[in-house]
Formats: C-alpha cells, structure tokens, sequence
C-alpha cells in the first residue's frame, strides 16, 4: 500500500502496538441488529519503521488481532534526521490537510491526535504540526500515515536544493541597434 515497504520483517524487532480507536458498529437488518467492532492500531519499533491496520471482527479481541496483522503488512520506513523529520510536508487526503514541520532538539512532539502516537512508534522525538479540515481518526491516520511515506531523506533533499546554474538566453543588442527602438523611428 506504502511506495517505501522495504521487506520489513516485524518478528524480527521489538515492536511496539498501540490502540487508536475502538469502535462499535451496529447494522440494521430485518432479524434485527447486527453488532460488530472495528479497531485501528499502530506497530512502531522506535527506530523508523512503523505501520497502520484496521480491523473488523464481531469481537474486539479478534479485531484487534486482526488489526495488528494488517498493521504489520503496511509497515513503511521513515526518514529521522536529528530526531526528527528531514523536512516539512504539506499533504491533502480526503478532508483531511496535514502539515508537518520538523522541530529543533528538545521541542517534543507538538501534534495532536493520532499524530502524536504515530510519531511517537516511529521514533520522531521532536516535530511540529496541524492536521485541519477533519475530526475522523481513521481518516486522519491514513492522512499521517500516506504523509510520512512521501518523506526523503535529508540527503537526497540537500541534493535537489542545489540550484542549477542559469545561463543567458540571448547576449543584449547594443545601445544604437534597438530593433523599433526610439533612434530607428526618428531616423525615418
């Protein structure tokens, strides 16, 4: 689902998980109403990589769990520069916009929401923030989450900021040969 899912192993690290959102569908049928439960988790080992699931299940063990797998699945690197994001980041998903800044040392996560907890899995320890135009967590972590994953690392940035050097399209005319120029109309 991520561009950047570098056949990350999660068994292979101490990953941690933590439950955004538990929520308690009920549908309408005609035997009645039918009860499910969906819950959102986040995996991160602190070191980069983390990931997103949402589950489904009639239980909320088992939607956990299968929360958890699918979070496992999506996990995707991100890039930590000083401790934090190489570079700010402005992204629209849904009605969601994400604005994410990278802070100097000893700022702290200054984000809200689910922001918080997935930069806190990632290992982000100082950054800034503002997701604006939605309250919807689901909605909001996909936003983070698709944000992150549009990150560079901080060397491939400084390589783009270099400008490239600008040459003149044409050498000026001189002075007297001005083409409909004020010279060539009086000397008419």
């Amino acid at each position: 689902m991520y561009p950047n899912n570098r056949n990350i192993n999660p068994e292979d690290k101490k990953i941690e998980e933590r439950v955004l959102l538990i929520r308690r569908v009920v549908k309408k049928t005609t035997g009645g109403n039918h009860v499910s439960f969906s819950a959102l988790v986040v995996l991160g080992d602190g070191k980069g990589n983390v990931g997103v699931g949402l589950g489904k299940s009639a239980e909320v063990p088992s939607a956990i769990k299968k929360a958890i797998s699918t979070a496992k699945r999506n996990m995707i690197v991100v890039p930590i520069y000083k401790s934090s994001i190489p570079h700010t980041i402005l992204l629209k998903y849904k009605a969601a916009r994400v604005l994410l800044k990278p802070a100097p040392l000893g700022t702290g996560l200054k984000v809200g929401s689910v922001a918080r907890a997935i930069l806190e899995l990632a290992g982000v320890e100082n950054a800034s923030g503002k997701i604006i135009g939605s309250r919807n967590q689901i909605a909001n972590t996909y936003a983070v989450m698709k944000a992150l994953s549009l990150l560079k690392s901080r060397v491939s940035t400084e390589k783009q900021e270099k400008p490239a050097p600008v040459k003149p399209a044409r050498p000026a005319m001189p002075a007297g040969r001005q083409a409909g120029g004020a010279k060539a109309k009086a000397t008419k």
